[in-house]
């Protein structure tokens, strides 16, 4: 079941999101080579006790950290560890989540390691470029798999493929809420947009094949050839007008 919000909860999911978002836009200059995914991991924690709010992410289901960070051929879930050292050329995408007086945000971002080569920089930049083709659909009366669609062109156009195996979802009181909001297929279907619905929208998108697999910790996700992955995503509110984003940070570009 889809739940619209009140006001009153939308606020409380805005006051989360700040925090999530301005995180996300730190983060850009903590991440670098020699750091490990660990000090990533407690950066964020750190930041969100600070807030006076919740990780999201620790406990989830007995996931062990407060963010998931992901290198290179990861797509997802990557678990955070003191010996997994970042280096130059790397990306790594870092998903977080915010909950603040019961109420959610989800994000994340890929990072560049350093200098890294142009098919490293280009998934990153058309990862983040097929959130923003999605988010024009993200308008009341619009049908649920117009984002998809839009997420789905905008990505293969550029060469590479959309994972399939996971999707974006509904956010709100609970981390993951319905819909399901898959980031591939055809436009025109699924339930009507609605003000007051909150969306997590988050392409993941692969250089070579779409097929992913569960490394044997049962939480990381990588891809089946050992190509790169990135991830982009935001928390979405669904108004009578443009879409609110509530995770994008104001100095983001």
């Amino acid at each position: 079941m889809i739940t619209l919000k009140t006001d009153k909860e939308l606020e409380k999911m805005r006051i989360s999101g700040k925090v999530t978002g301005s995180i996300l836009y730190e983060l850009k200059d903590i991440v670098r080579p020699g750091i490990s995914t660990q000090e990533i991991n407690d950066y964020v924690e750190k930041r969100i006790y600070g807030e006076g709010m919740i990780p999201t992410f620790l406990g989830y289901n007995d996931f062990p950290a407060g963010a998931c960070v992901s290198v290179n051929d990861e797509i997802v879930h990557g678990i955070p560890d003191s010996g997994r050292i970042l280096r130059e050329g790397d990306i790594v995408s870092v998903d977080i989540g915010a909950t603040y007086d019961g109420w959610v945000s989800d994000a994340a971002r890929t990072y560049p390691v350093g200098t890294v080569s142009e098919k490293a920089a280009n998934i990153i930049a058309v990862c983040r470029a097929s959130f923003f083709a999605g988010l024009k659909h993200c308008r009341e009366g619009a049908r649920l798999s117009d984002i998809g669609h839009a997420v789905q062109v905008t990505a293969e156009a550029a060469g590479f493929s959309v994972v399939r195996d996971f999707v974006g979802h509904g956010v709100g009181c609970d981390l993951h809420e319905d819909p399901q909001i898959k980031n591939y297929g055809d436009p025109g279907k699924g339930v009507k947009l609605m003000r007051g619905m909150t969306f997590a929208i988050e392409p993941m998108i692969n250089e070579g094949v779409y097929d992913s697999q569960v490394r044997e910790n049962n939480w990381t996700v990588v891809t089946a050839d050992g190509k790169l992955s990135a991830h982009y995503e935001n928390s979405v509110i669904i108004t009578g007008g443009e879409p609110e984003v509530i995770t994008l940070d104001e100095r983001e570009d």
